[in-house]
């Protein structure tokens, strides 16, 4: 179970609208034992790491390379200083295409033909090489969790986290878990207690809006459902009645380009809300542009996550991250945590100095990292394998706001925004 999956379920229902994510064979554990692979070089060799991203797919071009971009912007940096001990990262990138068949061309050009110590942040629409890299003892540093081979292989270590017992199977018997911090966020800390769930008439989707009108319920959410047809989204009728229902909070299992016509909708009937809620996704620099056709609604958007807001210059980390970054024509938050993972990698390499940097050695790194938040740029991850999923968690939160003018404003203390709350199952 992801310590918070929220952002990460949102993004999987959209992406699930173009393609299937990966869902991982279920392997016994035996499978995972072999030797391991990629001895010491000899301490002047450079250090490859690889990055498999679905940079072309058909979701849409850019849509993944936000942590492939900071990841590389980290290491750009990196060696620009001398690398890790006197060693330079050599980043070898692989774009999948967003297919199972293309991701496994990556993983064994990067794996066995490029024998890299480690991957990083991948970003995979479907991540179907997975069970390949955990039987190479490959440590996978910092992934974004579209599908759910980071709560089903061990050696696979994703962004946020997990606490499944990652043994081959997802989750606890195929199900995963997640919490309902941001409904009992938005319900205490901005009094909301209408929610709207938009989807579309489409199973992945569907199923999605379902499990936010699941959590809404069990924060006491009166709830509101609208669901449009996929082909031919009617957006105004929905934000009539939106307008009509009083929706303090509006929640969406659709993808960007519908949220930016159901924001216009809304903008154009008058229905005003508190909150227009989006994932780690979309929070982006694009918004301006995205949104353009509706400020109102646009100034409505918040995004909730488990990294630090990339627009918090007043924070060091994040600081360092924009100074290096700013010749990108846009920033976000997935490039944000693609540096964080990138950093965490490097944390991991610099331990093994001494011994040699080996994918051994990384792992196990991976495997003490306990509380790992990347200089504050994450919340601290939790890495356990409990053999019961918990009924409870308390989880922190990361809350911005978009204004214009101003960009993206984070809302307190992420540390600090915290929840005791149930953790509901879902079958991914």
């Amino acid at each position: 179970m992801r310590r918070r999956s929220r952002a990460a379920e949102a993004l999987a229902a959209a992406l699930l609208l173009a393609l299937s994510a990966a869902c991982g064979s279920r392997l016994p554990e035996s499978d995972f034992e072999h030797d391991d692979r990629g001895s010491a070089p000899r301490a002047s060799a450079p250090l490859r790491v690889g990055i498999i991203t679905s940079a072309t797919s058909p979701v849409g071009g850019n849509a993944f390379t936000g942590p492939r971009d900071g990841a590389g912007a980290w290491f750009d940096r990196l060696n620009a200083r001398g690398g890790i001990d006197g060693r330079r990262v050599e980043v070898r990138r692989c774009d999948d295409g967003g297919s199972g068949v293309g991701n496994n061309e990556c993983v064994h050009r990067l794996v066995e033909e490029d024998e890299v110590v480690a991957l990083v942040a991948t970003t995979a629409l479907d991540y179907a090489g997975a069970s390949r890299v955990s039987r190479a003892r490959v440590p996978d540093i910092g992934g974004q969790p579209i599908g759910s081979a980071y709560d089903t292989y061990p050696h696979l270590y994703g962004i946020y986290g997990s606490r499944a017992p990652r043994n081959g199977t997802t989750g606890w018997d195929g199900k995963l878990y997640g919490g309902t911090e941001v409904y009992r966020y938005f319900k205490r800390e901005h009094g909301a207690r209408t929610a709207a769930v938009v989807s579309y008439n489409q199973s992945a989707s569907a199923a999605y809006a379902r499990l936010v009108e699941r959590g809404l319920r069990a924060e006491g959410y009166k709830v509101v459902t609208e669901q449009v047809d996929f082909a031919l989204p009617n957006f105004r009728a929905v934000a009539a009645d939106l307008k009509e229902q009083g929706a303090d909070l509006v929640f969406d299992a659709i993808d960007s380009h519908g949220n930016a016509r159901l924001c216009q909708a809304m903008d154009e009937v008058g229905a005003h809300v508190t909150a227009k809620v989006t994932n780690v996704q979309n929070w982006a620099s694009t918004v301006a542009d995205d949104y353009k056709a509706a400020p109102r609604c646009r100034n409505a958007l918040w995004a909730t996550g488990s990294s630090r807001n990339y627009d918090d210059t007043g924070h060091p980390a994040v600081r360092e991250f924009r100074e290096a970054t700013k010749d990108l024509k846009t920033h976000s938050q997935w490039q944000l945590e693609g540096w964080a993972a990138a950093r965490w990698f490097t944390d991991a390499a610099r331990s093994c100095a001494r011994t040699g940097i080996t994918r051994a050695c990384v792992d196990a790194y991976m495997n003490r990292s306990e509380g790992y938040t990347a200089g504050g740029l994450l919340l601290p991850v939790v890495f356990e394998r409990l053999a019961e999923p918990p009924k409870t968690l308390r989880t922190c939160l990361s809350v911005a706001r978009w204004e214009d003018g101003r960009g993206w404003v984070g809302q307190g203390d992420m540390n600090r925004t915290c929840f005791d709350v149930p953790q509901l199952a879902y079958a991914p």
